[in-house]
């Protein structure tokens, strides 16, 4: 086997195994698509959480979804708390595994091949890659097998319920609640949320934000804050400006009441870096501090009767 084919193959190799290891940090690093916590949409909205509302379907929300919802099309919970996707999406570890072992072995054995001295080695590296792949085979046998045993597989249904993040799974709801009128303080209440949960966010001020809104929607917006501290940036949004603001449907379920706005809003948005000042040079990450940007959301709020509104739900438009 000449030096060149072998080189090639090497490579070739060497390639599809580093897609296969990148492969869930990368659909990782394009879940979010900014650092800022309105990237995407999340939260709840009741029995409504999977309705189609005119805006992007709920990505991230611990409301489990009804079997009525889950048959209609571009309403399917997000493969990264279900159970389905392939072995290597359920099993990141054992990706990345299998994906350093393979990529240690095939760096090891370059230098080999390529110093001239392995010119009759062809046959015998073909004989270990058939090996290591006969092991990745088996191993994924094992996990299917012990998958199956685990939580009632075998040809029938899985009992096992879908992780939404981190929720146990609850009875379908039958209804979708009662609608009712809302007044001008109730509106007045939400742009003022809008304009608080805005500078709360700006400040990185989780005890602000957690009396703002939902537990669930305060677990979105940590885990968003501790992202940006982690790489050393902070979201800035400044001079938020409700352009328009639309009560497009309240309704009540037992004690709760909840209400959907759309919201138009104008705002100073980007990213700086920490421990810089505004003349340092490497002080501004991304986005203009002085040239405002339009959004469209459309915001859920949550009550219990006589209470006070809290921030459920932020959907794109």
């Amino acid at each position: 086997m000449s030096r060149r084919l072998m080189n090639c193959r090497i490579l070739l190799a060497l390639f599809v195994c580093a897609s296969v290891a990148l492969a869930p940090a990368l659909a990782d690093a394009r879940a979010g698509g900014s650092s800022s916590g309105h990237s995407s949409s999340m939260g709840s909205r009741g029995s409504r959480t999977y309705e189609n509302n005119s805006a992007q379907p709920l990505s991230r929300s611990m409301t489990t979804q009804s079997p009525a919802a889950a048959g209609q099309p571009g309403l399917a919970p997000s493969p990264a708390y279900g159970s389905g996707g392939s072995f290597f999406q359920r099993h990141p570890f054992m990706t990345g595994l299998a994906g350093g072992f393979i990529g240690s072995w095939l760096f090891g054995h370059m230098g080999y091949a390529a110093d001239g001295t392995g010119g009759g080695s062809g046959l015998g590296m073909i004989l270990q890659i058939l090996i290591i792949g006969l092991l990745i085979y088996f191993a994924i046998r094992l996990f299917r097998g012990r998958g199956r045993a685990l939580f009632g597989g075998g040809g029938g249904a899985s009992f096992w319920p879908p992780r939404s993040a981190g929720a146990a799974a609850a009875p379908a709801r039958r209804d979708r609640g009662r609608d009712i009128n809302l007044g001008d303080a109730d509106l007045n209440a939400f742009q003022q949320i809008h304009a608080a949960v805005q500078e709360a966010w700006s400040a990185s001020d989780l005890g602000r934000l957690r009396r703002l809104m939902t537990p669930e929607m305060l677990s979105y917006f940590s885990e968003e804050l501790t992202r940006s501290a982690s790489q050393g940036t902070q979201n800035i949004v400044a001079n938020v400006d409700l352009v328009k603001g639309d009560l497009s449907e309240s309704w009540d379920e037992g004690d709760l009441q909840y209400a959907t706005a759309y919201m138009r809003w104008r705002a100073l948005d980007y990213v700086v870096r920490l421990g810089r000042s505004p003349g340092d040079p490497d002080y501004l990450v991304s986005g203009d501090p002085r040239t405002p940007v339009e959004a469209e959301e459309v915001w859920t709020f949550v009550r219990r009767r006589g209470g006070d509104w809290l921030l459920s739900a932020i959907q794109q438009v």
